[in-house]
This record gives C-alpha cells, sequence and structure tokens, in this order.
C-alpha cells in the first residue's frame, strides 16, 4: 500500500497551516469545510503524499488517521480478515467511483483505505 495523505487534528488552522506553507514550504491545494465547524486544508510537498489538516474533529489533536492508496478494495478487505483485521467502516463509495474503508490501527491511528476506481 502507498501512503496517499496523513490527517492531523489541530486546534488552530490558521497557526498551522502558516507552519506547514512558511517553515516547511509546502503547497496549500484546497480548503474546504464540509459541514458547519468543521475545517479542512490540504498540503503537498515534493512526492504524491499529502497533509490534511482538520480542525474540530472531535476535539482530537495529532495524528489520527493516515490514507493508504490499496489497488483493490475487496481483495485487501480479504487479507485483513485473514490476518484477524476487521473494519469499523465501510466499503463506502458510490457505484464506479472512489470507494473508502476503515479499520483501527495501534494507538489510535485510523486507517483509511481509498479505491480510486475508473
Amino acid at each position: 500500500m502507498m501512503v496517499k495523505n496523513i490527517a492531523i487534528a489541530v486546534e488552530n488552522m490558521e497557526k498551522s497551516a502558516k507552519f506547514y506553507t512558511d517553515v516547511l514550504g509546502m503547497e496549500e491545494v484546497r480548503r474546504f469545510s464540509p459541514q458547519p465547524g468543521l475545517n479542512i486544508v490540504l498540503f503537498k510537498g515534493e512526492g504524491e503524499a499529502m497533509i490534511e489538516l482538520i480542525e474540530n474533529e472531535n476535539n482530537k489533536k495529532g495524528l489520527f488517521l493516515i490514507g493508504m492508496a490499496v489497488e483493490d478494495m475487496d481483495t485487501e478487505i480479504a487479507n485483513l480478515k485473514a490476518k484477524g483485521i476487521e473494519l469499523t467502516r465501510g466499503p463506502l463509495g458510490k457505484p464506479g467511483g472512489p470507494r473508502v474503508a476503515f479499520l483501527d490501527g495501534p494507538d489510535g491511528v485510523e486507517i483509511e483505505l481509498i479505491e480510486n476506481m475508473g
């Protein structure tokens, strides 16, 4: 699996965004609010993986999610089940579109499996 994104819950989006752009030299590529009170900003540096800052994610702080790209969701789920791992959510997605599924990793870090279809 390839790391696609890492999500970090932050207390102050503007302060954190400034750090990733001004200090680390990353490019802000998208900023959106999928629901009231929830703000998300995506940053890209070299390579394919992105950093996703999330403000107001149930008062969490720090690393809480790693997104991993998978070629075939059904095969990956079968491999995980063979290792005794159960999904916590999913797979979710629209027919013919991207699908995602979630499982719990150690230390409270959630793993998001991301299959890009089509």
